[in-house]
């Protein structure tokens, strides 16, 4: 390694006197640098606090580095310095405040290589207490002090508060530690003011103590309104009033203003000196006051006046309460009462109004006539020495006679089943009663108080013709209640029993035959029919009939349409009844017996023919024989054939199955068959043998 360094140092030696821009003097970096408050981050009020920044540089050679150093305070540059030595650079806060919290941090830059410190936070606690100076001690009222608050020691922004007892009147914000207050304070007597300030540190603010309390009197000045009204003995409605506002012990050259009002209406205003003049009248408040401002020195005072009504606003009746279109109605206005000590009878006027209604006075506050058809707005004034009073407005509503109702069946009317019936009328005013009648006897009664309502009555009928028996009514005033038409509607028979008959009749069907199955019911049609065979889950017909039976046909029967047929019914009134079944079974046609007929006969006729051949041929065969083992003559007439008997006893019965089939009839043999075989002279005598005639 030695070798090497010496190398590195005498190539670094002769660059750098070679004349170089680079200084080997200037190499360095900044390893750390740190910020510490001292003697600590929480201190209190007037504490001396120092702020140390410590930068950590490495460099080459011997000679000093120039180094400036910057103090943020949230963010903000509070100190700047440049130094030529590495000592560590000290902020001192002297008797630190309240002002100095906060949080701060070092920055360090060298030939353009910074670095920052971490931030540290700052708490400063305690304020001092503040002081408050007065220029006067006794003023009047109105009069302006001017109050001096003083928070000693303490810097920064500061807002102060200035207090009357414990009611802040004033507050001023300022970048020192005393404010001034021009302050005016307008009720009479001693007062206590006091002031308090308030540190702000963004984000936070610290808020000190009270000041003592400095004592101020003040004193009333000798202003006085005066407001006098008259007449000051019993004011009626539609007396003049006569209102007069002063002010006395008003210095010369003093501005000031007077306000005349009355309730919340300011009626005159002036200097010194307003009035004002009125008809009293009852319904204004009557509360008048005189008001005189100067500067903040208000003075008052007020009266209240009663007014006495002449006349009370008058009532406003109709008779009957209840009336109708057309009807004969009577609008009665009437004050309850007047002051008859001030007022004739005859002074107390009554009028209606709109002018062109078409009531007729029949008499003082009294008017006649008929109702209109449509709601109508009245109002009666009462007039009297100059005083008008209108009446609430009173709203005729004539009521509406209900017409003649209409009687319905809601849905449909299945006899011997609960029908709905709705009793309706057009027109008419609420409440209606729609009664329900059966031939002029009431039944039930149903009252319709609300619009949309409906009046609906249930029944059960017996009998088709009894539906005409219902009516209703209708009613909602005294007169007589118009009465509905009587009820008509269809009434629905529910069906009875189906019955089925046959075409043709059920021993006679035959293939190739055109069936008729007819079902037939008793009820009010369209009727729907549907057929089924037993075992078919869907109907093989299905129609609806305005009549009370249908058939279904099948226009040539064959033997696969044998089986069980039944029919289903049902109407309107949804009952579905179902007939008995009827069993059908199909025979041949007669074509077919008379083919099979013939087949056989002609089958029997071969039969017998060819068993008689077979026998003629046999029996030549054995005569043969027999004239060669017997005798070579031809034998006689008489003489008789032995044969062997078991072939005989085959033709035997050959021959009679053949006169079986022929007769066609098991069990029976006919007469000339089987005397055809039993007239054969046969000899049984010997087992194996018999004989025949040779004549057969």
């Amino acid at each position: 390694m030695g070798p090497l360094l010496l190398l590195t140092s005498t190539l670094l030696s002769s660059y750098f006197h070679a004349g170089r821009t680079v200084n080997a003097d200037r190499l360095f970096t900044i390893r750390d640098i740190t910020l510490s408050i001292e003697p600590s981050t929480d201190v209190t009020r007037n504490t001396n606090v120092t702020l140390r920044c410590k930068a950590v540089v490495i460099s080459f050679g011997q000679e000093a580095l120039s180094r400036e150093y910057t103090i943020y305070k949230d963010g903000n540059t509070v100190y700047t310095k440049t130094s030529s030595t590495s000592e560590d650079l000290l902020y001192p806060l002297s008797e630190a405040r309240v002002s100095n919290t906060g949080k701060y941090k070092c920055k360090v830059n060298i030939e353009g290589k910074h670095m920052n410190s971490g931030a540290k936070k700052l708490t400063v606690t305690g304020l001092s207490k503040p002081v408050l100076r007065l220029n006067k001690g006794v003023v009047s009222e109105g009069e302006e002090i001017t109050a001096t608050c003083t928070a000693h020691g303490e810097t920064g922004s500061i807002f102060f508060y200035f207090y009357d007892d414990s009611k802040e009147i004033q507050e001023k914000q300022v970048n020192s530690n005393r404010a001034e207050a021009k302050l005016r304070i307008t009720s009479i007597g001693i007062h206590k003011i006091h002031c308090a300030y308030t540190v702000l540190v963004t984000p936070d603010s610290f808020k000190s103590e009270e000041s003592s309390a400095v004592h101020v009197t003040v004193k009333e000045l000798p202003i006085t309104p005066v407001l006098e009204i008259f007449p000051q003995s019993k004011i009626y409605e539609g007396d003049q009033l006569d209102i007069l506002c002063t002010v006395r012990n008003v210095l010369q050259h003093s501005e000031g203003n007077l306000y005349l009002s009355q309730g919340n209406q300011l009626l005159r205003s002036g200097d010194t000196k307003v009035n004002h003049s009125k008809v009293a009248l009852a319904k204004d408040p009557g509360e008048f006051e005189c008001r005189f401002e100067m500067g903040d020195v208000v003075k008052y005072v007020s009266k209240t006046v009663s007014v006495t009504e002449l006349f009370s606003v008058p009532t406003f009746t109709m008779s009957p309460a209840e009336v109708f279109q057309k009807e004969n109605m009577t609008l009665t206005c009437k004050s309850e009462s007047f002051a008859s000590e001030r007022l004739g009878n005859q002074e107390l006027t009554y009028t209606l109004e709109p002018p062109e209604s078409p009531l007729t006075p029949k008499g003082p506050g009294v008017f006649h006539g008929k109702a209109l058809q449509y709601d109508f707005n009245y109002t009666c004034v009462a007039r009297a020495r100059g005083i008008v009073k209108p009446s609430e407005t009173l709203t005729v509503r004539p009521k509406v006679s209900v017409s003649i109702p209409k009687i319905l069946v809601v849905g449909r009317a299945v006899l011997g089943q609960p029908l709905k019936i709705l009793c309706q009328s057009d027109s008419g005013s609420l409440p209606i009663n729609y009664t329900l009648l059966r031939e002029y006897d009431q039944l039930n009664t149903t009252i319709v108080k609300k619009p949309f309502q409906q009046a609906f009555f249930a029944v059960t009928i017996t009998k088709p013709d009894e539906i005409t028996k219902y009516m209703c009514e209708a009613k909602n005033n005294h007169r007589e209640a118009p009465l509905s038409k009587r009820l008509y509607a269809t009434v629905i028979v529910p069906l009875t029993h189906p019955l089925i008959s046959v075409v043709p009749d059920l021993s006679d069907i035959s293939e190739g035959d055109h069936l008729y199955l007819l079902c037939s019911v008793v009820g009010t049609p369209p009727v729907t029919f549907k057929w089924y065979r037993v075992g078919d889950e869907q109907p093989l017909y299905t129609t609806t009939s305005n009549e009370n039976n249908t058939a279904y046909q099948i226009p040539e029967v064959s033997k696969q349409d044998s089986g069980a047929y039944y029919c289903e019914a049902f109407n309107h009134a949804n009952n579905v009844v179902i007939s008995n079944q009827v069993n059908i079974q199909v025979r041949l046609a007669l074509w077919k017996k008379l083919v099979i007929g013939g087949f056989c006969m002609l089958a029997v006729s071969v039969l017998v023919v060819v068993s008689v051949l077979c026998f003629i041929s046999k029996r030549g065969k054995r005569e043969a024989a027999a004239e060669l083992s017997v005798k070579p003559s031809s034998p006689k007439s008489d003489d008789s054939l032995t044969v062997n008997l078991t072939h005989d006893t085959e033709v035997y019965k050959a021959a009679t199955d053949a006169a079986l089939l022929y007769d066609g009839t098991e069990g029976r043999v006919t007469n000339g068959a089987r005397d055809s075989v039993a007239s054969l002279p046969i000899d049984i005598s010997n087992r194996s043998s018999y004989s025949i005639p040779a004549t057969v």
